[in-house]
């Protein structure tokens, strides 16, 4: 059982539970000692991560409790999960560089630590954390799953359009997850997050004066973190175990492509130090179907990865539907879908793909959101 919340342990506390078996995470444990105490034996109560004062971590060691410490010289927390827009682009006012994600990317691809155990310990507890509360945050929700290529322009008619779908979506119901990333990405997850047509387009209109990440992410970042302030208005951010029902927009980046810096315009942002963990995670989640927009070598990677578990599902295994959107790009310029049709002959995919011209074809396919 984990308990991630005060609240959560002073009930078990009081209940007089046993703690055999709990999972304390990133909780502050100062004034806890002579609680915990009072249960005696305390082995197979393990904690992950938070404030253990020494005398609090001897207690808890000597009556056999097994202690994870937190982590002082990384640049993230390893046990804090999923992370909010202001999170990662903290400090964003001195520059990019200076920002959280910035740094976790400079430490990820420092030659000396990157094979360091340590080092390869605390990504390994980091995703692992992103993963749990990911789980959680998704559960009992439809995902549909948006890719496409990080190259697209904000100023263009194509990114107008992944932003129209994205907001389509999310109104019918869905949380739309994407790769997190620039481009067609951050086009989806803006739609999603808007909650009119009207906020979309001056949302829109917001950032086209800066239309890519390159040369500048500061002022990329700058421009989408002040229109998603005009988007969410004046309320406060809900805390992330409390916003699962009410999410419409979801990115899952990743520091291994860390040159492309996440997009701010979603709810919350699960971001991985392994690329592999990340989109193998991203795809599964989509059970309400994938949708692929114009990419390039990145997006054809996720196209077959999406099409492995359709190929080798069982007859009787519901299927989410996998529609590629484009069919000049996937045909002509990128031809993917010849294969994929050559592969789902035969099989129970084939209902599953779909190719269409234009974004407006895409709805009637996914239907209403079926978690």
């Amino acid at each position: 059982m984990e308990i991630e919340t005060l609240d959560e342990l002073d009930d078990h506390l009081d209940s007089d539970g046993p703690l055999r078996g709990l999972r304390l995470q990133g909780l502050d444990l100062t004034t806890y000692g002579a609680r915990l105490a009072a249960h005696g034996d305390l082995t197979g109560l393990v904690v992950l991560g938070g404030t253990v004062p020494v005398p609090v971590a001897e207690l808890l060691l000597t009556r056999g409790a097994i202690i994870f410490p937190g982590v002082a010289d990384a640049p993230v927390d390893p046990w804090r999960g999923l992370y909010l827009p202001s999170d990662l682009y903290a400090g964003l006012e001195d520059g990019y560089s200076s920002t959280p994600d910035a740094r976790a990317y400079a430490w990820f691809v420092d030659a000396q630590l990157r094979t360091d155990a340590y080092c390869t310990l605390v990504r390994a507890i980091h995703d692992d954390s992103v993963t749990d509360e990911l789980d959680e945050f998704v559960q009992g929700r439809s995902v549909v799953g948006i890719m496409g290529g990080h190259a697209l322009q904000r100023n263009s008619a194509a990114y107008a359009g992944a932003a129209q779908l994205g907001h389509a979506l999310a109104e019918e119901g869905h949380l739309v997850a994407t790769g997190g990333g620039p481009g067609a990405m951050e086009a989806a997850n803006l739609g999603a997050l808007c909650r009119s047509a009207a906020a979309l387009e001056d949302a829109i209109g917001h950032i086209a004066g800066v239309p890519g990440f390159r040369p500048d992410v500061t002022s990329w970042a700058a421009t989408a973190l002040a229109a998603r302030d005009v988007v969410v208005g004046d309320q406060p951010q809900a805390p992330t175990e409390t916003m699962g029902p009410s999410a419409r927009s979801l990115g899952i980046p990743t520091w291994f492509y860390g040159h492309e810096p996440p997009n701010v315009f979603c709810d919350v942002i699960a971001k991985y130090f392994s690329n592999a963990i990340r989109e193998e995670g991203l795809l599964a989640r989509s059970n309400g179907g994938i949708v692929v927009l114009d990419g390039a070598a990145g997006t054809v990677q996720e196209v077959f990865q999406a099409v492995t578990p359709l190929f080798y599902a069982s007859d009787d295994a519901p299927l989410p539907p996998l529609v590629l959107v484009g069919r000049e790009h996937w045909t002509e310029r990128v031809p993917v879908w010849a294969t994929v049709q050559a592969l789902a002959a035969g099989r129970p995919m084939a209902d599953a793909i779909h190719l269409v011209d234009s974004i407006d074809e895409v709805l009637p396919l996914l239907g209403p959101p079926t978690p």
